[in-house]
């Protein structure tokens, strides 16, 4: 049940409420199932079958949003929209004008809706009460806004406040590239993406190969800065640090796999295994990162 991306955030100093009173204020928004002329539904969904919404190992805590979203694609609002403006062309003699398609289409988008396809899933939640830390396992921004706008309809005060480091990714990641050495406890990895500044932001992209140094540090000089560079931490977890300080595509290596496969346990106590072996691990590698990129930024 490993995250594969992390969007980091701190916990907010006066937010430490209990799990009962957690796993309480996540009930008063739990999901259920949109009627028919909701385009998309969001609510809080228990972590485990049948379990609590907060799902707590000592001061570590997972909580599940669920989205349900209907799936009505434009191409074929405007084809069945295209349909009804020929017939409305053919009786009355002329095309229907720019504002009439647009009603026709917001009619028709009415229309369709209850008979539109449901697709629901799961984003889960990390709540460190330790280390206060909060992060939400999503690739894309708009999933992670979805997780805090729910968030703070849900929970008072807000829990989640922006993480800002002393060195900014981008830059910090250029560094290592150009000077060819990791920082203590990290490898550098083959994937790596240069991206230069201004309107062409040309970019250079390395998959599955390592450059040579001198060829990147070409690219460095040229004004490219790294906007994505695989790193393994301490040999025991690998993934993606973007410059924007989001951390994608999380595996933990052989030796944490090896760690997992306990043989003998019911599904529950596997996957609380999991989520204890998980937390621990991503919680030092996460303080490790931070001080690679020199630290908190202390707020004046």
């Amino acid at each position: 049940m490993w995250f594969k991306n992390l969007k980091l955030y701190r916990l907010n100093p006066s937010w430490n409420p209990s799990v009962d009173e957690l796993d309480e204020q996540l009930a008063t928004l739990a999901f259920t199932p949109g009627n028919s002329s909701q385009p998309q539904t969001l609510g809080w969904t228990p972590v485990r079958e049948n379990g609590r919404f907060a799902h707590a190992i000592g001061d570590q805590i997972l909580i599940s949003l669920r989205t349900e979203k209907k799936l009505l694609p434009s191409t074929v609002v405007n084809q069945v929209a295209k349909e009804r403006a020929a017939d409305f062309e053919a009786q009355q003699g002329y095309k229907p004008g720019r504002k009439q398609m647009k009603e026709l289409k917001e009619r028709i988008y009415d229309e369709l809706l209850p008979r539109a396809f449901s697709i629901s899933r799961d984003t889960l939640i990390w709540i460190d009460r330790k280390n206060r830390w909060l992060a939400i396992d999503a690739a894309a921004s708009a999933k992670a806004d979805e997780a805090l706008g729910l968030l703070a309809k849900t929970l008072s005060p807000f829990p989640a406040e922006p993480l800002y480091v002393e060195q900014s990714p981008g830059a910090a990641m250029t560094g290592w590239l150009a000077e060819d050495e990791a920082p203590a406890g990290f490898t550098i990895d083959q994937d790596t993406e240069l991206r230069a500044a201004g309107d062409g932001k040309a970019a250079v992209r390395y998959v599955k190969h390592a450059p040579e140094p001198e060829e990147l540090r070409r690219h460095i000089a040229s004004g490219k800065q790294c906007t994505r560079l695989a790193l393994t931490w301490e040999d025991r977890v690998s993934f993606v640090l973007t410059d924007a300080l989001d951390i994608k595509r999380i595996a933990p290596l052989d030796v944490l796999a090896e760690n997992s496969e306990a043989t003998g346990l019911a599904e529950d106590e596997r996957f609380d295994t999991d989520m204890t072996l998980m937390t621990g691990e991503l919680a030092k590698m996460v303080a490790a990162l931070v001080d690679a990129l020199g630290g908190e930024k202390k707020s004046s």
